[in-house]
């Protein structure tokens, strides 16, 4: 006997600054994508095509508003995505499921406060940044340094690192241009020193509060923005004192703007969240 067809599966298109998403919802408890099905979705030619795949979910914490996991071109989980973060917030006020002024959202990194900013603009509360190499993780070194040392593919490598609840490295560059984003950020992300693998961002500091930024994600190589990127990337640098506490981000697709208090405070992001379109995908 034939099985039955599946279902048509059906998905928005979103994207944060030109990070692109497909959000699916869940909420009725239905079965996450497989690493196959992501894949599929993700592909840019024969599905969908986005940069991670979003599940909105039903909430894990009291009060929250919903919950949402990640999933990255490659079928991997994430742990955390800034821009994602805003746009499973919009998702959520446009659907009714959450209110147009401010709500919690729970993510694999833990809760996040939401604040409606209007003109299609939110605020996430990212959660505090963390330095200490093992909760990055980063293997090789004891205590947290403002610049770690690498030979990578015969070559030194100087970075920062921090945790925004998934791994990241930051280069400092010259010109953000012609940095080598690709090569030196997959040699990085195959290093035995980041055994969950690392999101790589390159940076040039344009002024104490703006910076230019690249960043090569794990799962799905260099992408137009990255919201948790942009997060450590203002946290490593305010920590070597080279940029203000509040700082504009320009990524290839558009600006955010990250504010960090001070050091014990969580950090905050405010980009814009856009619809795109919505689709059936017949899986």
């Amino acid at each position: 006997m034939t099985p039955a067809p599946r279902p048509p599966l059906r998905f928005t298109k979103m994207h944060g600054a030109g990070n692109d998403f497909v959000v699916l919802d869940l909420r009725d408890g239905m079965t996450p994508p497989s690493p196959a099905l992501c894949r599929r979705l993700a592909d840019r030619h024969t599905g969908v095509g986005c940069d991670q795949i979003l599940t909105v979910e039903a909430a894990r914490s009291p009060g929250a508003a919903a919950a949402y996991r990640i999933w990255n071109a490659d079928g991997s989980a994430a742990q955390q995505c800034g821009n994602g973060a805003r746009c499973v917030a919009a998702w959520l006020v446009r659907a009714g499921a959450a209110p147009a002024t401010g709500f919690a959202l729970d993510s694999p990194a833990g809760r996040h406060e939401v604040e409606v900013l209007g003109g299609g603009r939110y605020r996430i509360a990212m959660g505090v940044p963390l330095f200490e190499p093992a909760r990055i993780p980063l293997r090789g070194f004891n205590a947290a340094q403002d610049r770690y040392t690498l030979k990578v593919d015969g070559a030194r490598v100087d970075f920062g690192a921090a945790s925004m609840g998934n791994p990241h490295a930051l280069i400092e560059v010259e010109d953000i241009e012609t940095a080598p984003v690709a090569r030196v950020g997959a040699a990085l992300q195959r290093h035995p020193a980041f055994p969950e693998s690392v999101n790589v961002g390159f940076a040039r500091v344009l002024a104490p509060d703006r910076i230019r930024l690249r960043v090569y994600e794990r799962g799905a190589g260099e992408t137009l923005a990255c919201g948790s990127g942009a997060c450590a990337a203002v946290a490593i640098l305010a920590r070597r004192h080279r940029v203000e506490r509040e700082v504009a981000v320009e990524l290839a697709g558009g600006e955010l703007v990250i504010g960090w208090r001070d050091d014990d405070a969580p950090i905050t992001m405010a980009g814009p969240a856009a619809f795109v379109f919505e689709g059936e995908f017949h899986a």
